[in-house]
């Protein structure tokens, strides 16, 4: 067989509160409160384009790995929930190092806001993906076609995924404001740390919305410790 070669251009661009990779959510809706702005690209603002998109709940949203697109890729993956020492086939799990660096996102759909600049822009939730990432195309969930309910999930059904319980010190919650606090909690929460560091003494940070939120964990729980800015915001 002759080797196809294809050309994408992106459709449009997802405006994160995720300025780096650190921190972002492994899967999307593991952090509902995530949101995200999807700004189409100038020859895709057509109005119809999107015509009916909202009688759809949820989204999925194809993008390119950006950050990680490079010319060499392996047949394994170490995946971080694994410890990161036990090897998995790549088409076996949904690590961003692929030989095609695509990814899948089911998104929630929260409405649809005019802007005179840019269009119709899409405002999603629960997004896990880095702040300017290309989307190559966004198509309607469908439940009947979409969901199946029971179906093994290999070893992302384990039981033993690491939830932190949180504590904020009182300090801390006029820096972390209330529209972003159920976001800061849910990102720490499921542990962005590789499960194979235990450190209790590291301070570890996570940049979401504009701020940088550093935190120790011990015995299961992450104590912020201190609040900074960043650079980037949503």
């Amino acid at each position: 067989m002759s080797e196809d070669i294809y050309s994408f251009k992106p459709v449009a661009h997802i405006r994160t509160g995720f300025p780096e990779k650190f921190g972002i959510p492994r899967q999307a809706s593991l952090v509902p409160d995530a949101k995200g702005r999807i700004v189409f690209e100038n020859e895709f603002r057509h109005p119809d384009i999107i015509k009916g998109i909202e009688e759809f709940e949820r989204l999925w949203l194809l993008f390119v790995f950006s950050e990680n697109v490079r010319g060499k890729w392996n047949a394994t993956v170490t995946p971080p929930r694994l410890g990161g020492k036990e090897h998995k086939g790549v088409f076996a799990t949904r690590a961003p190092f692929r030989p095609n660096p695509i990814g899948l996102s089911c998104v929630k759909l929260e409405e649809v806001i005019r802007d005179e600049k840019d269009g119709d822009i899409l405002i999603v939730s629960g997004v896990d993906m880095l702040d300017g990432t290309p989307i190559l195309d966004i198509k309607p969930y469908i439940t009947y076609a979409d969901a199946w309910p029971g179906v093994a999930s290999g070893f992302a059904d384990r039981e033993d995924q690491m939830i932190l319980d949180l504590e904020i010190p009182e300090e801390f919650l006029d820096d972390i404001g209330p529209d972003i606090r159920g976001a800061v909690r849910d990102i720490i929460r499921q542990d962005p740390r590789p499960a194979f560091i235990h450190d209790e003494d590291r301070i570890w940070g996570v940049s979401y919305a504009g701020l940088n939120i550093r935190f120790k964990v011990k015995d299961g729980t992450a104590v912020v410790c201190e609040v900074g800015k960043t650079l980037k915001k949503l």
